[in-house]
C-alpha cells in the first residue's frame, strides 16, 4: 500500500467534513462589518426578531436624538424600542456610507453613516460594538448633517 493510497480516505473524509461546514448556514456573519450591515438591513425591513437576535445578553442601546431618545439596557426595553420604531416608520431603504471596522482579539467596533428613507429621511451616525460575535453596545445618533448633505 502506498502512502497516497493510505492518505486518500483521510483526505476524502476531511473534504467531506469541510464541504458540510461550507454548505451549512452560518449563525454568524463573516465579519463584524457584515453583521452590522445585516443588522441595518433588518432595521430597514422592520424585522424586530432578527434585529434583537443579534444582541448579547447585557446589550445596551443608546438612542441619541429623535422621539426615541434614551438609554435601553435590557432585552425587553431594546425590543420594545425597535417595535415602536418599525411600527412608526414602516419599511425603509437604508443607504450605508463610510462603514469602517476596527477589531482586535477582544472585540470589534463598526461605525457607519446611514440614512434610512421612508416616510421621512432618518440620518444616523451609527456605532456598534461586538464581542464574541454578539452586539453588546449600540449608539444610534440622529445626525441632521447627514440629511443636509443629501445623505452623504
Amino acid at each position: 500500500m502506498t502512502y497516497a493510497t493510505r492518505l486518500t480516505p483521510t483526505l476524502a473524509a476531511a473534504a467531506l467534513a469541510l464541504s458540510a461546514l461550507w454548505a451549512a448556514p452560518s449563525a454568524y456573519a463573516d465579519t463584524p462589518a457584515d453583521a452590522a450591515r445585516a443588522h441595518i438591513e433588518a432595521i430597514a425591513a422592520g424585522q424586530v426578531d432578527t434585529i434583537t437576535a443579534s444582541y448579547g445578553a447585557d446589550a445596551v442601546l443608546e438612542w441619541v436624538g429623535g422621539p426615541l431618545d434614551g438609554r435601553y439596557a435590557s432585552a425587553e426595553a431594546i425590543k420594545t424600542t425597535w417595535t415602536k420604531f418599525t411600527k412608526a416608520n414602516g419599511p425603509l431603504k437604508a443607504d450605508i456610507a463610510q462603514m469602517q471596522e476596527a477589531a482586535n482579539p477582544k472585540g470589534a467596533t463598526v461605525t457607519a453613516d446611514v440614512v434610512f428613507h421612508g416616510k421621512a429621511a432618518i440620518p444616523v451616525r451609527y456605532v456598534l460594538t461586538y464581542r464574541d460575535g454578539k452586539l453588546v453596545d449600540e449608539i444610534w445618533q440622529i445626525d441632521p448633517k447627514l440629511a443636509a448633505k443629501g445623505g452623504y
